[in-house]
């Protein structure tokens, strides 16, 4: 029975007091959860409303992609993070859906964005093993989580994970969640989306995806790296054997399909060689500055590189670099356009550009130069020069071996890289107009103007030595090497398109037809015999002291291409000559390189504009004996000599002086460039060369 009180009126029992604490409480209960789902209702419907359009997060990448392509189209690398292209949801393959949503969401279609038996199984998973072994995030978890949400394992981050997922959902169709999360979904080795992870591990697109290689896929998901099948082939086999058992199990697959399934036997694609065209991919991506400065979209760069040429390249390097030295090769097609480019003899263990970067020597290969610059200033290959010991304030220049071989023509001196013969011709047309040539054929770094800079001391990188032999393979016009064609979108919008500069006439056509001349003689006959393929090659040679440094650099079929090899440190290296190792890399690259052309002929005819010519040397390039000369009225008087009555020439060229002679000898001294000369005051040229600086012997 109840107690009375002093009143007389029952009191209630304990038990009535809890029982009117327990309604409160779920009085309470039930208005903070009524007010916190009336809370999350109104979050989530504002959030689905601030949330961007489903073309916006289709286009949404985190970091920009870069696919760099080859001249054929091939892929070179990929950097960055790797989307591949989007396929919609009704071409993305069955298996592929199936095997997703089997492994990482198995009730996707039933819920709403958060699947309570979830993560009432994670809970329980929590329980019994002491920490998280199943994170119980739905597919839409996941996609709100890799879109909008930083990886920090926080309550708020997860609250807001939640209230993403169900937004999601309330905007999107599954079917539109599904699209976007195989397509943005990280599958490790930078590949994002079920092409990219289709392309990288199994060389072609995610429409063509089997149920094996759909269930290797899917299981990369939980842990990318770890179960990579190019990292761990064994790791990945065994996870998409539990992919495919998860899909027997949902009922999208039946029992003898997986039976059938033949994990082992999957093909995976070669990994693209991050080698010696890494060189080249290192020096063309910076230029993307420049070409766009400001985009940040997935993009496709489309380059000049060709891979057979690329690969002989570094098959001819490493073939021939002597122990303990490195190689470069840089090679441009007539308009500019790299074909090849080595920076070492190995990318993984040096990334130095040596093609492009280093500056080094060049040795005897400057004298081109050297004698670009004698042939402007009115020398010939003909022209007889000196092979003898020579001293130039204070500096005596020796040939290699010691040995002189007295009075050849300019031609052999080249071809035999004559040391002395360069310091001549250097001293009369003057080291200033070497450094100019240098610097006006496309020489970037500092030119001395001491007398040994004409047996190259000055040091230079290859890409622009490569680039002056370019500009007289195409006749002394300019030629700027270039690396990329196009950039264009991942759907094929072209962004950028290269466009030649208009070339300029750097040397006159004759000039490069007379160093041309030269050139090829040297391959022919001189240092640089070991450069020929069996077809007209033009090159020269160059050594540095002590064989420090080797150079070949030459053209043929419109192919220019440069070989450097030597030390880093710059030690000697034993035997390393211009026309040794670094000329046989360029035959074997050079041969594979111009297969496929025609063989070309090299135009050398000296065939000087007459409208340029001083007047003795047009008469010059005519009949020595036919000359003209202007009157003081300003007239040009021709004068040829009747054949029969013309005077005889001695052999000390005099000519006698009589009423034939149409200009008086002071006009003559001063046309030919000669100091007057008392015994014979009225000497004239002889000979059908034209007139140019004394020799200094």
């Amino acid at each position: 029975m109840a107690k009375r009180d002093d009143s007389g009126r029952d009191r209630p029992r304990g038990g009535g007091f809890v029982i009117r604490l327990f309604k409160g409480l779920l009085i309470w209960t039930f208005a903070v959860l009524l007010l916190a789902g009336l809370g999350l209702t109104a979050a989530v419907l504002v959030t689905a409303r601030s949330l961007p359009s489903y073309e916006r997060l289709k286009s949404g990448q985190a970091g920009q992609m870069i696919v760099v392509r080859a001249a054929d189209g091939s892929e070179i690398v990929t950097l960055g993070p790797s989307y591949g292209r989007w396929i919609p949801i009704s071409r993305l393959p069955r298996v592929m859906q199936d095997a997703m949503t089997s492994v990482e969401d198995r009730r996707f279609r039933d819920h709403w964005g958060v699947d309570p038996v979830g993560i009432a199984r994670s809970v329980m998973v929590r329980v019994e093993k002491g920490h998280w072994k199943q994170g119980g995030s739905t597919i839409t978890q996941q996609l709100a989580r890799n879109t909008f949400l930083n990886s920090s394992r926080t309550f708020d981050r997860k609250i807001r994970e939640i209230v993403l997922a169900l937004a999601l959902e309330t905007k999107f169709s599954k079917d539109q969640i599904l699209e976007l999360y195989l397509n943005k979904v990280y599958f490790g080795g930078g590949a994002y989306g079920v092409d990219s992870a289709a392309r990288k591990f199994f060389g072609h697109t995610g429409e063509q995806l089997s149920l094996a290689e759909a269930s290797i896929i899917a299981g990369l998901v939980k842990a990318p790296s770890h179960y990579s099948p190019t990292a761990d082939a064994k790791a990945a086999v065994d996870r998409a054997q539990i992919v495919i058992r998860t899909m027997q199990e949902a009922g999208t697959i039946t029992p003898a399909q997986a039976e059938a399934v033949d994990l082992k036997n999957v093909k995976l694609a070669e990994e693209a060689g991050q080698n010696s065209a890494r060189y080249f991919t290192d020096w063309v991506l910076p230029q993307l500055d420049q070409i766009l400065p400001d985009n940040d979209q997935p993009i496709e760069v489309w380059t000049t590189l060709d891979p057979a040429a690329q690969r002989a390249a570094t098959e001819a390097i490493v073939a021939n670099a002597p122990k303990d030295a490195q190689g470069a090769l840089f090679s441009v097609d007539r308009d500019g356009a790299v074909l090849a480019m080595v920076g070492g003899t190995d990318y993984v263990t040096s990334n130095y550009n040596r093609a492009t970067n280093a500056v080094r020597q060049p040795g005897s290969a400057w004298k081109l130069f050297v004698y670009l610059t004698a042939l402007e200033a009115g020398y010939k290959p003909d022209d007889k020069v000196v092979d003898e010991p020579v001293t130039i304030e204070g500096w005596s220049p020796r040939n290699s071996g010691g040995k002189y071989a007295g009075q050849i023509d300019v031609r052999t001196a080249f071809a035999y890289s004559k040391n002395t013969v360069a310091a001549q011709l250097g001293n009369e047309i003057g080291f200033g107009a070497v450094a100019n040539m240098a610097r006006r054929m496309g020489i970037s770094t500092p030119v001395a103007t001491n007398p040994s800079m004409v047996l190259g001391t000055s040091d230079v990188r290859m890409v622009d030595m490569v680039r002056a032999f370019a500009e007289v393979s195409a006749k002394g016009a300019s030629v700027t090497p270039y690396g990329i064609r196009k950039v264009t979108t991942t759907e094929g919008e072209v962004l950028y398109s290269h466009r030649p500069d208009p070339p300029q006439q750097l040397v006159p056509d004759y000039v490069a037809a007379g160093i041309t001349d030269l050139l090829q003689t040297a391959v022919a006959i001189g240092t640089g015999r070991a450069a020929q393929i069996g077809r007209p090659v033009a090159g020269k040679t160059g050594t540095t002291t002590s064989n420090k440094d080797g150079w070949f650099l030459g053209f043929s079929s419109g192919i220019t291409t440069g070989v450097w090899m030597g030390r880093d440190d710059a030690k000697p290296v034993p035997g390393l000559q211009g026309g040794t190792a670094p000329a046989r890399a360029f035959a074997a690259y050079m041969r594979v390189a111009t297969a496929k052309r025609p063989p070309e002929k090299f135009q050398t005819d000296l065939k000087l504009p007459t409208q340029q010519l001083e007047p003795d040397d047009e008469s010059l390039q005519k009949n020595p004996d036919s000359y003209f000369f202007v009157d003081p009225g300003g007239n040009i008087v021709n004068h040829q000599p009747d054949p029969v009555d013309a005077p005889v020439r001695q052999h000390d060229d005099t000519v006698p002086v009589g009423e034939d002679q149409a200009a008086n000898d002071e006009f003559l001294d001063r046309a030919t460039g000669r100091p007057a000369n008392p015994a014979n005051p009225a000497r004239r040229p002889a000979t059908g060369t034209a007139p140019r600086p004394a020799h200094t012997n």
